[in-house]
């Protein structure tokens, strides 16, 4: 019997089987193929899906956009200005009214509790754009990349996250790789893993899926055999600014280097879920090298700039798996 996921919301990828994940990524790779042929695939004409955002985003909103454009499907996208909820109305009332009036919503915000509460309210599938836990759209463009890179089969390779480990994205990759049979390490200093409960439950999955979970802070250790090296900012959206303070110096140590990826295996790629802060040719950038006198943060210009980096491919596969949830869920 095949996989079918029309009606479910798409919160985390602990909800998923393998199967269910493997479906999406081949879902998302024939959609991008017809994308790059220009074969048009308005499958869901005349659907609208609401973009509820209370943290804004380049990629995430500009991939359900036009994947929802490419799907044939109007899109209503509300900022924090442009919505009562949470202020003048409950989650669990906005959720209701606009499981009336759209077929699907995406949230990105902050308590994954929020998102949980619109799926329970909302009668329509809800999809996670991002929350402080998890961040599962960003990883199926991950897995989607890295297959790219290594023929298909990622099944018992290497993937090494470097930095904050206790972040949305780290937890993530560690639930996905434990779900599709891939190594995760996280690297980082003491007290920056991922929760011990979370770390208990993706083992448990990697042990079925024959992997392995590991935690890590010698860096020499993570990454010797390395597959892939992944990296995210080192203060997440939202935080104060005095967290550079405290962070850099832990930080640093953790930075993905050409040393670093020499540690790796020859074909390793490098990954990041940007925006990145490789240079000082950005605002943010900018201000933290004057209060803080550091160019480059979670990764070298040299590395982001490298052969080894997909993040470009990374960010466009955004797009497709993003249309594969929606269509998967709508059909």
């Amino acid at each position: 019997m095949g996989v079918n996921l029309r009606g479910r919301h798409f919160l985390k990828l602990l909800d998923f089987s393998t199967e269910e994940i493997n479906y999406l990524l081949d879902l998302s790779r024939d959609f991008k193929n017809m994308k790059r042929a220009g074969v048009p695939h308005r499958y869901l004409e005349g659907k609208s899906v609401a973009l509820l955002f209370e943290k804004t985003s380049t990629r995430t909103r500009c991939a359900f956009e036009v994947g929802a454009a490419d799907l044939g499907m109007s899109v209503t996208y509300l900022d924090p200005s442009g919505s009562q909820m949470g202020h003048k109305e409950s989650i669990a009332d906005t959720a209701r009214v606009l499981g009336r009036m759209f077929d699907g919503i995406e949230y990105r915000g902050f308590e994954q509790e929020k998102v949980d509460e619109l799926a329970a309210y909302a009668g329509v599938p809800v999809w996670n754009g991002l929350t402080d836990q998890f961040h599962p759209t960003q990883m199926l463009a991950d897995m989607l990349t890295f297959k790219e890179n290594f023929n298909n089969d990622i099944k018992g390779r290497t993937l090494v996250f470097m930095g904050d480990a206790a972040n949305n994205v780290a937890n993530s990759l560690m639930v996905v790789c434990a779900k599709l049979g891939v190594n995760f390490v996280a690297c980082a200093p003491e007290g920056f893993f991922p929760a011990e409960d979370l770390v208990a439950t993706c083992r448990e999955i990697a042990a079925e899926n024959g992997c392995e979970i590991r935690l890590e802070s010698d860096v020499k250790k993570a990454v010797t055999g390395a597959d892939c090296i992944y990296t995210d900012i080192w203060v997440s959206m939202g935080m104060p600014d005095d967290f550079y303070k405290e962070r850099i110096p832990l930080m640093v140590p953790y930075r993905v280097t050409s040393e670093v990826m020499a540690m790796a295996n020859d074909d390793a790629i490098f990954l990041h879920c940007l925006p990145s802060f490789h240079d000082t040719k950005t605002k943010k950038g900018a201000e933290v090298a004057e209060k803080f006198g550091i160019t480059e943060m979670e990764v070298t210009d040299e590395v982001f700039e490298s052969k080894a980096s997909k993040v470009f491919d990374e960010a466009e596969n955004r797009m497709h798996t993003i249309k594969a949830v929606m269509y998967a869920t709508l059909k």
